[in-house]
């Protein structure tokens, strides 16, 4: 059977890549030079690492199964790793419970509100009601004003920008779930992990599972339309017309609509526009590490970034030609004109920040800066989120949807991802043998609607 798979970001390829194990002749059509999307890697001067920031937590059983899958669980290296606070131009330590309880910014009411706050949110399982209120007004009511003024508000500016305010607090309880569990809770220590080479390696592995399954990866190919005939499901790209027994596609729902034939593709009204945030994130690579600290949370709105992450607190730096990795990222609608300031402006503006929050910092270190945006990284999540997002199914049963747009009740990260082709997989790929044999054998286009929405997944 020929499946098409449209995207070559972690969703499309590890879905590509379970087809080509089951025989499947599979074609991943991808835009970009590289793989990927959001989880690709850049050359950063003798080395190759990720563009953007990751890591990979105990409770990412998805993608530590997938790893096992790969065959490469064995190049997954944990690191304890330390957080720190920068707030009246002062660097706190709270990396350790009784770190936490020096903390000289929150009284010891507030530190115990805040605790319960965390067991209560692990403890919520019915997510649906939080869309009703705001991630701030629920912190507030639970948490108190204190914690809110001096730690979440600094968080949620650190994640999400200004647009924090509008935020439903189903944000930051997927949050909570997700990050507070990397605390080792024998250690009462937070560790994270990463794969040895970055997520270079795990997609070169995946691409070398699809081309040994006699799978082909088509780089620098652009889909102008997604049409159907009596042959199969056929995708145009300006070098030729691939046809498939089955496609499916991963693109956003917004770019789902200009490339797919409006009688093939059924998108549902919704209560309101879904926004996009976008990221600048400057990376320096320094002779000597600019902070001991995996993260630094800034409570410091003169600081023109959101955060300090220290990756060389999590890998080692056998990975990247012995030099150290800091990520300074910057969250802003998708739609900001920010977004398109000149690289000079942000390299300036953002080293003055780093200056300014590590003084004895010497710039003579600085081997090289780089400049890395992503426009559309994640929706946010504001009030109702979940009846803003529309539907979105096919007319035509080989045609389906998998897609990060619609993700409305977990935190965007890639163990989401798996767990999300997972799903699809086992929901919707053994009903590929059975559609092939009929539209093998017919050739008539097979009528119904695709009951898998792109709500399912996000990554």
């Amino acid at each position: 059977m020929r499946v098409g798979i449209i995207g070559a970001g972690l969703m499309g390829m590890a879905l590509a890549r379970k087809y080509a194990a089951d025989g499947h002749t599979v074609t991943v059509i991808e835009h970009a030079n590289q793989p990927g999307g959001l989880a690709t890697w850049s050359d950063f001067g003798g080395f190759d690492w990720d563009r953007f920031y990751h890591v990979i937590l105990p409770s990412d059983q998805q993608t530590i199964g997938f790893l096992n899958e790969l065959g490469i669980s064995d190049e997954l290296e944990w690191n304890r790793t330390y957080t720190g606070f920068y707030v009246d131009q002062k660097l706190h330590s709270i990396s350790s419970n009784a770190e936490f309880l020096k903390f000289p910014l929150l009284s010891f009411t507030s530190k115990i509100r805040l605790g319960f706050t965390m067991l209560y949110a692990s403890r919520i399982n019915s997510w649906k009601r939080l869309e009703a209120i705001t991630c701030e007004q629920w912190l507030r009511k639970i948490s108190g004003n204190e914690n809110v003024d001096k730690l979440w508000k600094p968080l949620l500016l650190a994640k999400l920008g200004p647009s924090y305010s509008r935020v439903s607090a189903v944000f930051i309880w997927s949050y909570i779930k997700r990050m507070f569990s990397a605390r080792d809770k024998s250690a009462s220590a937070e560790h994270l992990g990463h794969v040895r080479g970055g997520y270079k390696s795990i997609f070169n592995k995946i691409e070398a599972d699809i081309k040994n399954a006699g799978g082909t990866i088509r780089l620098n190919e652009s889909v102008m339309r997604v049409s159907s005939s009596d042959e199969g499901v056929l995708v145009h790209t300006p070098k030729e017309t691939h046809v498939f027994d089955h496609v499916v596609c991963t693109s956003p729902t917004n770019v789902l609509e200009n490339i797919v034939d409006r009688h093939l593709l059924a998108v549902g009204k919704s209560a309101g526009s879904v926004e996009y945030l976008g990221v600048v994130c400057l990376v320096v690579v320094t002779k000597k590490p600019i902070t001991d600290f995996y993260v630094v949370n800034i409570a410091d709105e003169t600081i023109p970034f959101t955060g300090v992450i220290g990756m060389s607190s999590v890998i080692d730096t056998k990975n990247t030609g012995g030099y150290y990795l800091t990520y300074l990222p910057r969250y802003m609608l998708s739609t900001d004109t920010e977004l398109e300031k000149s690289d000079g402006y942000f390299r300036e503006t953002f080293l003055q920040g780093l200056t300014k929050m590590f003084p004895d910092f010497d710039a003579s270190e600085i081997v090289s800066v780089h400049v890395n945006r992503a426009i559309k990284v994640q929706p946010l999540q504001v009030l109702n989120y979940s009846s803003m997002v529309p539907s979105v199914s096919t007319n035509d049963d080989r045609l389906h949807v998998l897609n990060t747009s619609q993700f409305v009740n977990a935190t965007l990260n890639n163990n989401e991802v798996i767990g999300a082709v997972n799903r699809f997989y086992e929901n919707v790929g053994s009903s590929f043998v059975e559609l092939a044999s009929v539209t093998s054998t017919s050739n008539d286009v097979t009528n119904g609607i695709d009951k898998v929405p792109d709500k399912v997944a996000n990554g």
